[in-house]
């Protein structure tokens, strides 16, 4: 894209519409400039390990006094409680503490079977969502009372609570679920089949649609086979049907069969890479893909949000900003700093 900028990819991905301020607040003077900041905000987020915050002086208890309706929320990878709450939290190990890695994956017994993580950090960006829903939670309940609280929010506690049916399922009936890779347990065919350029998502979920995957795709016998009539003989049977699904998979290219799928009622769909994602028709309508300025690489482009409201939609104001790049903006506003005062602070490093 051209992009010339030291900015990690991660971090364009989430700082849109934020300013950036520097303040460093293992300094008397950082921590009083948190403090006058603070008075005049909504909200304070915070990534520190246990107790780091407390140490600083700028924990919820120290600053609710000066602001009972200060809604604060911590964010650490295993809580405020508990035996692991000192430990640094890593979405790679949470995925696979909070039982992800142990469903996701090749099935056992087949090659390359073994534990996976997500291809994205799932852990960290559930538990933002989360963190984002206990706030307006908060702010909601302050609306109402006026008083502000305090969130413990931690990667692991997200996690386990996001396997949802595989969860319950399990404390259900004692047995743990296991790895099932690109198949479904209890449906066939419900899985990827490798196409001629590429791969197609199939998931027959009914005997009607698996019929019509068999008529789009010449063997309408199929269907009628003992076997393969109903889904509970192809659940019993699927070592057999799915070796004769790749054949005829094999035989057409990803567009061609996408478009015979729709066509006949079956439902599917392509295996996209990032480049395939953001020229997407769908995609594009949806306006997922932004273009902003950026202060030193004239543009970047970045995801855009899912939320689409129609009486307050998303505003796209700033490209994520520079380190720093709003400590003067921000301290002049909010804390209401003379030049004078921002200089010497400059000049002693604490900003």
């Amino acid at each position: 894209m051209g992009q010339d900028t030291t900015e990690a990819a991660y971090y364009l991905a989430v700082n849109r519409n934020k300013r950036s301020v520097t303040v460093d607040i293992s300094t008397a003077e950082g921590q009083d400039l948190i403090r006058r900041l603070v008075t005049e905000c909504d909200v304070l987020v915070e990534n520190f390990k246990v107790g780091d915050m407390c140490r600083y002086g700028l924990d919820y208890e120290s600053l609710r006094e000066a602001h009972s309706g200060l809604i604060y929320c911590s964010i650490t990878g295993f809580g405020q409680t508990g035996p692991y709450a000192p430990r640094a939290g890593y979405d790679f190990i949470v995925q696979g503490m909070g039982g992800f890695m142990s469903v996701t994956g090749e099935r056992e017994g087949l090659p390359g079977g073994s534990p996976q993580k997500a291809g994205v950090a799932i852990a960290d960006l559930f538990t933002g969502a989360h963190a984002t829903i206990a706030i307006l939670a908060a702010l909601n309940h302050r609306e109402r009372t006026g008083q502000g609280q305090y969130l413990d929010i931690c990667l692991l506690d997200t996690q386990v609570a996001m396997m949802a049916n595989m969860a319950t399922n399990y404390l259900a009936t004692g047995t743990a679920p296991v790895r099932w890779g690109n198949a479904h347990p209890n449906i066939v065919p419900y899985q990827v089949f490798k196409v001629a350029d590429g791969w197609v998502i199939v998931a027959c979920g009914n005997d009607g649609q698996f019929r019509n995957l068999t008529q789009a795709a010449g063997r309408s016998e199929l269907a009628a086979d003992p076997r393969f009539a109903s889904n509970p003989a192809r659940v019993r049977n699927r070592d057999e049907l799915v070796p004769l699904l790749n054949e005829l998979m094999l035989q057409r290219n990803r567009d061609e069969w996408i478009a015979l799928l729709e066509a006949a009622g079956v439902p599917c769909g392509p295996i996209n890479d990032m480049k395939d994602v953001f020229n997407d028709p769908q995609v594009l309508a949806r306006h997922m893909r932004l273009d902003l300025p950026h202060p030193t690489a004239g543009q970047v482009s970045v995801p855009g949000s899912a939320l689409k409201l129609s009486g307050t939609p998303v505003t796209y104001r700033s490209a994520p900003p520079l380190l720093g790049q709003h400590t003067d903006e921000v301290l002049k506003s909010l804390a209401a700093m003379s030049d004078e005062e921002l200089n010497d602070l400059k000049n002693r490093q604490i900003i």
